[in-house]
């Protein structure tokens, strides 16, 4: 899939339980870390990472079906479902951790954990971890569509809802999104019927591009950080205790999707889709998005609990839908009947 890329198979097959694009992401903070960005260099890479979060919005808008959100509302409570939990249920789900954690946590952690709730589903992870739990794919790829492109909207005003004052958000931000994010990737939509194959066929390449603008946007936005004494305001307790929900928000969201489905009567094939949809984040809409949403050392803070939590569902969900693929595989003795009861 690429050095850049990321995905099931990469999880297990490269660095056994370490993605490459996480290893990478973390060699980028490390990097940051070290050798911030300094004067004129660090306003550089700002407007570099302006025109990253462009392009990388740009193959974004590329290389999704806008076809597969459509024919996806056949499937509308499936949508609905996933669509809720990713923009209501988390949100609510992030207000109620920050009313918890902010006793203790930097208002910069908690800010980043406010946003990582409020961002989309990931596409391409929930898409193959539901193909490898043997689930509804098409769904998948259509719920995966739609709340990506509900995000380029939603995201930004529920930020502004929640954070507005904090984090900054005023009529240049606005702009910024509508040059940075939205013309963009509708330039994208509008090729994508004329492009969409060649996209396809060039995976690779796309692939290094958009993977290295967000890791552009990283090493900016955390190198600013460390440059404004990051480490004098951040200990580390807070940053395991970050951690520490991070993954807790996870096994809330897997548990409480995959329990929702099967008491709304759905089969398992749309169960599996519903779970890893419904509470999966995405991290290549999140870092760029944090560029423009945030300013200074707030967004290189803001970013961590994004990336902690986008490494969680790597490795959790892989496992998890291996064993749901375990169990249900053909000739399991028990997955035709658990197939007709709609259990996973």
């Amino acid at each position: 899939m690429g050095i850049l890329g990321y995905g099931a198979g990469s999880v297990s097959s490269r660095f056994g339980w370490m993605d490459p694009f996480v290893a990478l992401l973390l060699l980028t903070l490390a990097a940051a870390a070290v050798f911030p960005p300094q004067g004129e260099l660090g306003s550089v890479l700002a407007a570099a990472g302006g025109i990253a979060v462009a392009v990388q919005f740009f193959i974004s808008g590329l290389r999704l079906s806008t076809s597969a959100a459509v024919q996806g509302f056949k499937a509308w409570r499936l949508h609905l479902v996933i669509a809720a939990a990713s923009f209501v249920f988390f949100p609510l789900m992030g207000l109620g951790v920050a009313a918890g954690s902010s006793w203790y946590l930097t208002h910069e952690l908690v800010a980043g954990l406010l946003f990582l709730t409020m961002l989309p589903t990931a596409v391409q992870t929930a898409i193959t971890f539901t193909g490898i739990g043997r689930g509804n794919t098409a769904a998948a790829v259509c719920a995966a569509s739609i709340s990506n492109l509900l995000g380029i909207v939603v995201t930004p005003l529920l930020v502004a809802l929640a954070l507005g004052s904090y984090s900054g958000m005023n009529l240049a931000s606005a702009v910024k999104i509508v040059l940075q994010i939205v013309i963009p990737f509708v330039l994208g939509q509008l090729l994508n019927r004329r492009l969409g194959g060649w996209a396809a066929r060039h995976t690779l390449p796309l692939k290094i591009v958009d993977r290295g603008a967000i890791l552009l946007v990283v090493y900016a936005a955390f190198g600013a950080a460390v440059a404004n004494g990051l480490w004098q305001k951040l200990p580390p307790a807070q940053l395991a205790v970050t951690a520490g929900i991070c993954a807790l928000m996870l096994a809330v969201a897997l548990t409480m999707t995959s329990l929702a489905s099967r008491k709304m009567g759905f089969v398992r094939a749309d169960s599996t889709a519903i779970m890893f949809c419904g509470s999966e984040k995405s991290l290549a809409t999140g870092l760029p998005l944090s560029a423009i949403l945030f300013h200074g050392p707030l967004a290189g803070v803001v970013i961590l609990p994004v990336i902690m939590y986008h490494a969680m569902q790597l490795v959790v969900c892989a496992a998890i839908a291996r064993r749901v693929a375990r169990r249900h595989a053909p000739g399991s003795g028990n997955s035709a009947v658990r197939e007709a009861a709609g259990v996973s």
